[in-house]
Formats: structure tokens, sequence, C-alpha cells
């Protein structure tokens, strides 16, 4: 669609940023943290780039007042951070660990000092070790109570000062990668069965904790950040128009839909039924989906790429064990569902140094989706671009790729916003450098440089970049100066 003049961006919209504990906080054993399944798995040879974990990450938990007095010279509006489960509850459940709890009031606390509005993720991918040693965490459906345990103290204590919460950050990701790939704990390969099972645990977990927040905070924002990439269909043939839509029931609305419905697509649960792999639901399992997708207030995105999909012969290739850790473009394998579709190489996007497609366009096209498909606010809850930083001679960092790439999907985000998406917030991923889950320290996503890298020796040294300033003037504006 064309509009003759844009609207802009609403007052009061919120440019932020954001992190996760594992990747930013380090002190990973310090004043009566639990162990993690990620303190586990980077340990395990060959896991991660160069054997690079988060022990000390970029110390944002002994420097954080140095980092959100940066983020208040930039002008942030919003800062999304996550909350380590085992720093609350060193074993999963049981007792509280009160310096857990001082800490992120401190935070929060020194966020809205600034003017910062806190958005916090109830839970970013790091279990406490001892759920997985007790019932292997997630496949088993005890942790539903557990986790709707753990985020009710978080709500009980922070829930007056924090308006925005996310209950799961890209649900799809950490089960995908850790019992499809292998690449993400519990280290599983094409274990599908387990997968989708699960995946459901996981949704009852959210279900069962929006219905709590909302007793507790009826005026409260709540929802989930999903990996959301859009499909293109490789062209106009039928069966390539069909693993387009089978792509999207699969990978995209088996998990949207829940959200934002409160059911499975039905085309994907009839396969799973075929196949023997749907998951078992327990008689209030739908009800329960059914009344938190009526409560949620938002969809939230991380936004990083589109795909293009086509048939995939009954023979043909099915999910790698493969990705691109190193930086070495090209190098990503193809990934799909024998019988129904695998991905190709879209001829007319650039890609990042890890095969990721940059397609600012889908940007709008995921919030154009979502509007037509769910009619709810969305937050932009990651968004940016991992790049290999240089640090000049004088010790600047000069990133105008980085800002060539927010700049576009900004454009494009305005142009959905004229479209009629209801946008709440902007938040890029990440406000300083931190640990990339499997790529170490070399893949730079955020507007301060940190000293760090693979030897974990670094001063740990805070610098703006280019891209700071430049984001500084977009928030000054609202968007309007890019």
């Amino acid at each position: 669609m064309y509009f003759k003049e844009s609207k802009g961006f609403p007052e009061g919209f919120l440019w932020g940023s954001a992190s996760a504990a594992y990747q930013v906080e380090g002190a990973w054993n310090e004043d009566g943290k639990g162990r993690t399944n990620w303190d586990e798995f980077v340990r395990i040879p060959g896991k991660t780039f160069k054997g690079t974990n988060g022990d000390v990450a970029v110390d944002h938990y002994h420097r954080y007042l140095e980092d959100v007095r940066l983020m208040a010279e930039m002008g942030l509006k919003t800062y999304r951070f996550s909350i380590a489960w085992a720093r609350i509850y060193p074993d999963g459940r049981g007792d509280v660990n009160g310096a857990g709890l001082k800490f992120y009031e401190d935070l929060i606390d020194e966020c809205l000092k600034y003017g910062i509005e806190p958005m916090v993720t109830v839970y970013h991918w790091d279990l406490p070790l001892a759920l997985d040693t007790a019932y292997k965490g997630w496949e088993d459906r005890q942790i539903v109570d557990d986790y709707v345990n753990y985020a009710l103290t978080l709500f009980k204590r922070f829930g007056s000062k924090v308006k925005y919460w996310i209950t799961m950050n890209e649900q799809n990701v950490f089960t995908t990668l850790g019992w499809m790939m292998a690449l993400h704990p519990p280290g599983k390969a094409h274990d599908m069965k387990t997968f989708f099972q699960v995946n459901h645990h996981a949704n009852i977990a959210h279900a069962k904790t929006v219905i709590e927040f909302k007793k507790l905070f009826p005026e409260g924002n709540i929802g989930a950040s999903f990996a959301y990439g859009p499909s293109y269909a490789k062209d106009c043939a039928p069966d390539n128009v069909m693993a387009h839509l089978d792509y999207d029931d699969f990978r995209n609305y088996w998990w949207m839909d829940v959200y934002g419905y409160g059911r499975y697509p039905k085309s994907t649960w009839n396969y799973l039924v075929s196949q023997g792999l749907e998951p078992k639901l327990e008689t209030e399992d739908k009800q329960s989906m059914l009344v938190a997708a009526k409560l949620v207030d938002f969809m939230g995105v991380n936004y990083y790429q589109t795909t293009v999909v086509e048939n995939n012969p009954i023979d043909g290739v099915g999910i790698s064990t493969e990705m691109n850790t190193s930086g070495q473009k090209g190098t990503a394998k193809s990934q799909g569902i024998p019988g129904l579709f695998k991905d190709t190489k879209n001829p007319f996007l650039a890609t990042t140094d890890w095969d990721w497609t940059i397609d600012p366009m889908g940007l709008r096209v995921c919030c154009r989706t979502i509007t037509s498909r769910y009619d709810l606010p969305i937050v932009i809850s990651e968004n940016g671009l991992g790049a290999f930083d240089k640090v000049e001679a004088d010790g600047s960092i000069h990133d105008p790729y980085r800002i060539a790439y927010l700049k576009a999907h900004i454009e494009e985000l305005k142009k959905a916003v004229d479209d009629g998406s209801e946008v709440w917030a902007y938040c890029t991923w990440s406000y300083t450098d931190l640990l990339s889950w499997l790529n170490g320290y070399q893949k730079r996503y955020g507007f301060v440089y940190v000293d760090q890298d693979e030897t974990m020796e670094g001063s740990l040294n805070r610098t703006p970049k280019d891209s700071y300033y430049w984001y500084k003037k977009v928030i000054e504006t609202n968007g309007e100066v890019l």
C-alpha cells in the first residue's frame, strides 16, 4: 500500500533495546545463584565457538549501573531484559534466593530512576539445572507448576513497578535447537515426538502464567515473544505454494495460534496424528489455552529474517544438526521436513555473515500478518544485526552496516504503522555486545562495544559505537530522523 503522508510513530512509542541474563550478566555462581542447563552445556567440547561461556559474559551483574547510565544518556525508553530463574530459585523451586530478587529490584529501580520502562522476560532459555536433573525439565509436565510458581514470585515482587512482561522468549528456537538439532540443551537430535510434547508443556506454562498474572494485575501487559520469520513460496507452482502454507503452520502458526487463538493449527495437528507425533493434552489444557489467548495484551516478535520454501519430496532433506556458527558466509545447511517443505535461497536478498537473510520489508510483512490474523498490538522485542566490528587505532568503532540495517527496518516498521498495525515498542538486539549462545563474542550486535572476546580476558570496558549516537537521534525525533 502507498500512503501520501506517513503518520509516523505514535506519541509515547517505546524505543528500546534488549538482552538476556545468561548472555550479559556473568556472576554465574555468585550470591546464591544455582547452576543452569547452559552452565553445563557450554562445557561440552565443541558446543560453542572456541568454548566460550557466560561465566563472566559482559559482567552486567556488576556493571549494570554503568550500563543503565549509558542507556539513559542515549535516551532509551525501554530496556527489555530477562531474569535468571536459577538466581531466584537456585534449585528451580523450594527456597527463594533473596539476593537474586534484590539484584533485579535494584536494576528495575535504576531503570525507573531514568524514566526507562523495564520490560521483563520471565524465561530466556536458562533453566535451573536441578529441574533437568529431577525430571528432565521441559520434558515433564511437572515443570508447569514450577514455572508458574517462579513467575508468580516475580509478579508479586515486581508487578507494581513493571508494566510489560514477556512469558517466553523464542519458544520455537530453544525447543527446535534443543530437541531437533542438538545445538542447545539438552542436545537431542530428531526427537520430534518429544519436541512437540515439550512445546505443549511450555504452552501450558505460558497460558497458566498469563491467567495468574491477570488475576494480580488486570491492567498490566503480558505476552510471549516469538521468533517470527515469514515465509515466501519459491514461485507460483502450486506444490511450492502448498509448501509455503505447510511451513507457516509448522514453523510459525503452531506457536502463534496458541498465543493468539488458544489452539493449534488443524492441518499440522492432523499431520502429527497421522504420524503418531501429536502431544498428549490433559483435560483442562484446551480451556487454559483459550482463556489465556483472550487475556494476552500483545504479540511479541523477535524479527531477523525471512525464508523461501519449496516442495520437499518424501525422500528429501530433513532437519540438519549443523548451522553456520562460524561467521563463514555460505556454510548454512538446507533444512526441511520430507514430504512437506524445505528452505532454499532467496536470490533477491543479501545475507549476513551467518547466512541470515536481510529483509527489511519482511518486518512489515510480519506486522501486517499479525494485525490481520490476530488483531493484537505488537511489541518488536528483538531486531538487529550480528556482525564483526573493528576497533580503530583511536578506539572508535564505525558500524555503518548496522545503522543501514536498523534504518531500513525502522522505515518498514513505520510503513506497517501506516498500514494499521498497532506497534507499541521497537527493541533492538542488543544494547551492549554480549555472548552469542553458539557464536561466542565474535558476533556483535550492540550499540556499545565491550572489550571481550573468545579469550574471555578482556577489560570489559564499554565504548559507544557510531550506531549509539545514531539511535540517540532516532529516539529524540521519535523515528523521524533516520
